[in-house]
């Protein structure tokens, strides 16, 4: 194709032409027919490309090689083909199946809006057919032909909530509780003494430990509520206005208030015309701050099974990682924002936060057999650890893969809800799921409790795995898929809110598909179809992005804050001969700058990718030392699968390339504070932060590096896409071109040497970007206003969703149980 652009590097912009701007909307199929015949036997030659051999799927890059192909063989036709808008259609189409003469593709035309279509490669027929038809097509790719009339059981959640309302531009995914505020504000206004008798009902409903919150029984009727808010506002107004509630409260209880409306004076005053607002003129704001002031949320159990969850020790093992890194600062975060909320909101009472985990008594020098432990920094957070049962009711003793825990987590709901009640003394007023088994382990509590639940996926496996669902029966010995994409669908839908932390979490990019995107349709050939799984316009949909730590880690420049001991095991980690841990390799030039990685040894964090990277660009050699961190050096000595292949992986590398003078590998685990002060180390030595994961679902040692100070390139699929701005704040690099990944490091590097400056302003930008948007602080505040607005939304509209509910009850029952038993108990 000599200088024509790349099919990938065109833009997806309407100004491109009228054809372009045809394309990108739902009835493409007419512009497509009339190009089939203006240009047929061009593009029959095209279609013939996807015909020839043997495989029945072709992914988004194939089919954009395949095209490109074409065009470098025919270059007399790239200027109809552009100007036509066939390009900028083909860089939409995700998958085609092939069943010769037929290709089927699936375009996604607009993010979240897809449209398939059937092509006759001999005829050059084209229709549009609908999802279920292009699911059959690759079931049948797989099984083949099946007999007529035979119909696998079909999922549909669509027809249940056709009376609940939906958001309608893709531009507000992730924004559902915006949408609800305005969708309620808005019936408010309509009928606004009714609204006002709703929000009478709700205030009345809040107590705690017995006592009554929010209102008294004097106020029993709208006309009351609104004498004695006019009088209660006066009282408030001619007090000093830091009069402290206990001061107030006689008064106050005389006039129908109880406790809840502020802390003292001035703040009660504030509450109080907050709702004299929204009984007045209802509109989305004050909905949102009067809501967020209500004293709903005290008591929180957040769900997490699998893995190995403790404070010490743990990280770093199969299936240990971020997921306990994030609930840990997310308790400790969440602890803090309820204790000075109840203190501004003059409520007395102690908040008590549960992580709900497994309790494993093999527990290998770790804490996780002990029932109980106080997360530090805490006082009123604990784990819990409940046990896996076997049948026979015996705890399970050792640890256990993620992709085998599913015939456990009933029962481990069920004793879980008993330990939670004992602990709190009360049901919990939120549940928080975590991953797939949380997140169904929070349906089955939340159902029974009848409390508010949130889910965190965390990451679906459904997105990280290419194909996963058409090939789940090769891939069920040791993934269980089908377990677990049912349990998905079951604990999506019956969640009242999932916050997610970036958007393209949910719904991808214009590019790529989003990780919720993916449960919209797709099949488990001769298991079951799934028409329509998840809508991603359903409001329950909020973006809520983690934060770094900020007393653990903080720029580098920060001295004083700094741990000078911390300092010294840094740098000998990196540079001493003996780093006193298991490692491999020894710089012979120390002074070059560095490239630091640290992630657990999985495939999908693609540190071997990084490594051969690094060693098949000589200049990139030359500029700058590679360290990894990860994984067990000795690959006999992981109990995981995935690590010991990659860990050999590592060493073949660096035998092959001569990297033992170049790269070091450190097989340790780093405690959070070493881990801290490691990057400010690399920092000090000018380098770079490297993530180079095939699929990132969000990215915290993104986020703890660039606020270190660390210049970071990190994967352009996934949360750090959103997380960096590309060329300012830090880099992206596409791991699936390789060589291209390691030209930007060598290209950044060669521009940081003739002109240090550089380094400085991006350094100074990435910390600027995570201090202002990724912050725990952040975090913790909407969550739980998300919490009580969800909470209050369930309450004033009715809709529970009773038939999903029951919809979803069957097919936990009928598919999700079977599929759970025939995972098998571990040995």
């Amino acid at each position: 194709m000599g200088g024509s652009p790349r099919l990938v590097d065109l833009p997806l912009r309407k100004e491109d032409g009228p054809a372009c701007a045809t394309l990108e909307e739902d009835d493409v199929i007419t512009p497509l027919e009339k190009i089939l015949a203006d240009y047929r036997d061009s593009l029959y030659l095209l279609f013939q490309r996807f015909t020839d051999g043997e495989r029945p799927f072709r992914l988004r890059g194939d089919i954009i090689d395949q095209v490109a192909a074409h065009l470098a063989e025919r270059p007399e036709d790239e200027p109809w083909f552009a100007d036509s808008g066939l390009l900028r259609w083909f860089q939409r189409v995700q998958e085609a199946v092939i069943q010769s003469p037929w290709v089927a593709l699936a375009a996604r035309t607009r993010i979240a809006r897809w449209q398939y279509v059937r092509l006759h490669t001999v005829d050059m027929e084209l229709e549009v057919i609908p999802a279920e038809a292009y699911l059959r097509m690759k079931e049948e790719a797989i099984l083949g032909p099946q007999p007529y009339g035979r119909q696998p059981l079909e999922i549909d959640t669509d027809p249940f909530n056709r009376g609940f309302p939906r958001l309608k531009e893709p531009r507000s995914i992730g924004r559902g509780v915006e949408f609800l505020n305005r969708h309620l504000a808005s019936e408010m206004f309509r009928d606004r003494e009714a609204a006002g008798r709703q929000l009478l009902r709700f205030m009345k409903l809040h107590e705690v430990d017995g006592r009554s919150l929010i209102l008294n029984g004097r106020i029993t009727d709208l006309p009351t509520l609104e004498d004695r808010l006019r009088d209660a506002i006066d009282y408030a107004g001619s007090l000093p206005p830091k009069t402290p509630w206990r001061e107030m409260v006689l008064t106050m209880q005389e006039l129908g208030f109880e406790p809840g409306w502020g802390g003292w004076a001035e703040r009660v005053k504030e509450t109080l015309e907050l709702l004299g607002e929204l009984l007045e003129a209802p509109d989305a704001p004050t909905l949102e701050r009067f809501i967020s002031r209500i004293p709903m949320i005290f008591r929180i159990a957040i769900l997490s099974p699998h893995g190995w969850f403790g404070q010490d020790g743990v990280l770093g093992r199969p299936d240990t990682g971020g997921q306990v890194v994030y609930i840990l600062d997310q308790v400790r975060a969440l602890e803090a924002h309820m204790r000075q909320w109840f203190e501004e909101q003059g409520v007395e009472v102690t908040p008590r936060i549960l992580i709900v985990t497994r309790l494993i008594p093999e527990s290998d020098n770790t804490t996780c057999h002990q029932r109980l432990e106080r997360v530090r920094g805490c006082e009123h957070t604990d784990i819990l650890r409940v046990p896996f049962r076997t049948r026979s009711g015996e705890p399970l003793p050792q640890w256990i893969s993620r992709f085998q825990v599913w015939p456990y987590l009933e029962t481990f709901a069920l004793e879980a809800e008993r330990e939670i009640l004992a602990e709190l003394g009360a049901r919990p007023d939120l549940v928080i799921g975590n991953y797939s088994d949380g997140n169904l382990v929070a349906t089955i509590l939340a159902h029974r409790l009848g409390v508010t639940q949130c889910n965190v996926a965390h990451a679906l496996e459904k997105s990280k795995y290419i194909l996963s669902d058409l090939y789940w029966k090769e891939n069920e010995e040791s993934y269980h898929f089908s377990t677990q994409f049912t349990a998905d669908l079951i604990a999506m839908n019956t969640a009242d809110f999932i916050i997610a932390s970036t958007y393209q979490e949910i719904a991808g990019t214009e590019e790529g598909v989003g990780q919720y995107e993916g449960y919209a349709n797709f099949t488990l050939p001769s298991l079951y179809r799934v028409v329509n799984g998840i809508s991603l316009f359903d409001p329950k949909f909020n973006i809520v992005s983690p934060g770094a730590a900020a007393d653990t880690y903080f720029p580098y420049s920060e001295a004083a804050r700094r741990n000078e001991p911390l300092r010294e095991i840094g740098k000998q980690l990196l540079f001493a001969d003996d780093p006193g841990v298991p490692f491999r390799g020894t710089f012979t030039e120390p002074d070059r700058p560095l490239l630091f990685a640290l992630s657990r040894l999985d495939r999908i964090k693609n540190v071997t990718g990084l490594v051969e990277a690094y060693a098949g660009h000589p200049r990139l050699r030359e500029l700058a030392n590679l360290v990894v961190i990860g994984g067990h050096c000795d690959p006999g000595l992981s109990d995981d699968e995935e690590e010991r292949s990659e860990s050999q992986r590592l060493h073949d590398l660096i035998d092959a390339h001569g990297l033992d003078g170049s790269v070091r590998w450190l097989g340790t685990h780093l405690d959070r504070p070493q881990a801290g002060e490691l990057y400010r180390v690399v920092a000090d030595h000018r380098g770079c932060f490297v993530q180079p994961a095939l699929f990132e679902a969000f990215g915290l040692t993104v986020v703890e590096a660039m606020v270190s100070g660390l210049h970071t390139f990190a994967t352009c699929y996934g949360g750090p896409l959103e997380i960096i701005e590309d060329g300012r704040s830090g880099f992206h690099i596409d791991p699936a071109h390789p060589q291209e990944m390691a030209e930007v490091l060598a290209t950044f590097l060669e521009r940081t040497t003739a002109d240090p400056t550089v380094w400085d302003e991006v350094s100074k930008a990435g910390i600027a970007r995570v201090q202002s948007r990724y912050t725990w602080e952040l975090y913790a505040e909407r969550l739980v206003t998300l919490s009580k607005i969800y909470g209050f939304w369930r309450f004033v509209s009715d809709l529970e969703r009773r038939e999903t509910a029951r919809y979803l009850e069957m097919f936990y029952h009928l598919q999700y149980r079977p599929l759970a038993a025939s995972v098998g108990e571990a040995g």
